[in-house]
């Protein structure tokens, strides 16, 4: 039992650390390549952006470690949309977790640092801010302040959220997978019949 437990877990983890590098990449890639060429606060606008994506997910995966099963089987028989696929959810909650929380809530958290190094080079740019000044360092210091607060804040307002309202966001993150599924034949969770 413990050798499966942890042959299932090592498999696990080797799978979320291989699709962590890719999703880094990819978000890294995507958002030096939007960041390219637009104004200062056109890139303060990605980088909240970012920070924002990071939040949302880790809701999510606060909301299925803390969302009870039985009321999505009631809503199951009564074939509410999304119901079947949030008891996916609820049932792989660990996993769940670990791609919302770990995945990319520390990608967001990666890809926003860097974001926010080129937007400061921009406003340095644009206000012809000589590198190394005075000025460059107390604009990057409140900006990754501000950053870091907003991204901090928002995790704990989220959680506070995720964990008071955990079936209501399951529930809608249920009606995604369902519509990915049906419309676009993407399937993120396998159904795992064992509790």
């Amino acid at each position: 039992m413990m050798r499966k437990t942890f042959k299932n877990s090592l498999k696990w983890s080797v799978s979320i650390a291989v699709i962590t590098f890719v999703l880094a990449a990819i978000f890294s890639i995507f958002s030096n390549y939007i960041l390219d060429g637009l104004t200062w606060i056109l890139g303060i606008i990605v980088v909240f952006t970012i920070v924002f994506i990071g939040i949302v997910f880790d809701m999510i995966g606060i909301a299925s470690t803390s969302a009870d099963e039985i009321p999505f089987h009631s809503m199951a028989a009564n074939k509410v949309y999304g119901s079947k696929y949030a008891i996916r959810i609820v049932r792989n909650a660990d996993k769940v977790a670990s791609f919302c929380n770990d995945v990319i809530g520390d990608i967001a958290g990666i890809v926003s640092g860097t974001a926010s190094a080129i937007v400061i080079v921009q406003l340095a740019i644009q206000f012809s801010i000589g590198s190394g000044s005075v000025k460059e360092y107390v604009i990057s210091v409140l900006f990754t302040s501000f950053i870091a607060a907003f991204t901090v804040g928002g995790k704990a307002f989220g959680k506070t959220f995720a964990i008071n309202y955990s079936k209501q966001i399951i529930l809608q993150a249920g009606k995604l997978f369902q519509f990915l599924d049906e419309k676009f034949h993407i399937v993120i969770i396998k159904e795992n019949r064992k509790r």
